[in-house]
């Protein structure tokens, strides 16, 4: 593969082709705000967080979507960007019941920690405050639609690693959901495995294991990376 070489925020890096403005830029220590990315599982874009300036283009861009290109210059943490992000931060706030005095991520949530490196103290919109039901049907774990944000971490990792094709996501605009097995309850889904990567992988505190209190939920991400790794260089093959 060739390589691109292109300058993001002053510093000249390079990457090969193919790969992305967010991959190239976190591995040379420039860190792009995201929820829906997660390392091992392909790219949706989204969150839409990951949004950067390119020179030369008009809108904005979605880094985890965008490859490199030879020469280009890409700006990752520019005031409209800021004022962006804290905007998405806080509709994702508003648009459902994000209570983290009462979460089981509260100290460990991705949504959080974006919020406070984003200095949101407080919500300019008005909250929706849906009824929105918490599915603790499945014998270890537990779903909390109030806290989900759609990233869809879940369906990728459920399909694309597992292989067991559970999770998906039903509807549009403010009713959607993810849902298991054509709407069942997680607890009655013949598709599931009870792996728990869905659970593993989610940002915020939607996707929990049963038995949990508050700020008792710490999850581990690392397997994701070990798995996939695994896989690409066969070392579970005989």
């Amino acid at each position: 593969m060739s390589v691109k070489t292109l300058e993001v925020d002053g510093r000249m890096i390079t990457g090969l082709a193919g790969e992305t403005i967010f991959s190239v830029a976190w591995e040379h220590g420039i860190h792009i705000p995201r929820l829906c990315h997660i390392g091992g599982i392909s790219d949706v874009g989204a969150c839409r967080l990951c949004m950067v300036e390119v020179e030369g283009q008009r809108k904005l861009q979605a880094s985890c979507l965008t490859p490199v290109e030879e020469g280009m210059k890409v700006h990752t943490n520019t005031p409209k960007l800021q004022s962006h992000r804290k905007l998405i931060v806080e509709l994702l706030l508003a648009e459902r019941n994000h209570v983290c005095a009462v979460c089981v991520a509260n100290g460990a949530c991705e949504l959080q920690d974006l919020a406070n490196s984003l200095g949101i103290d407080h919500v300019r919109l008005r909250y929706q405050f849906p009824s929105l039901p918490v599915d603790t049907s499945h014998e270890r774990f537990g779903i909390d639609h109030n806290r989900c944000i759609l990233c869809t971490r879940c369906v990728r990792v459920c399909d694309e690693v597992e292989g067991a094709h559970t999770w998906d996501v039903f509807g549009r605009g403010a009713g959607t959901r993810v849902i298991t097995d054509l709407g069942e309850p997680w607890g009655s889904s013949d598709s599931c495995t009870s792996c728990g990567k869905c659970v593993q992988v989610c940002p915020t505190g939607a996707l929990f294991d049963k038995g949990r209190t508050v700020a008792e939920m710490r999850k581990d991400r690392g397997f994701l990376k070990y798995i996939v790794t695994a896989r690409e260089k066969k070392q579970w093959i005989g």
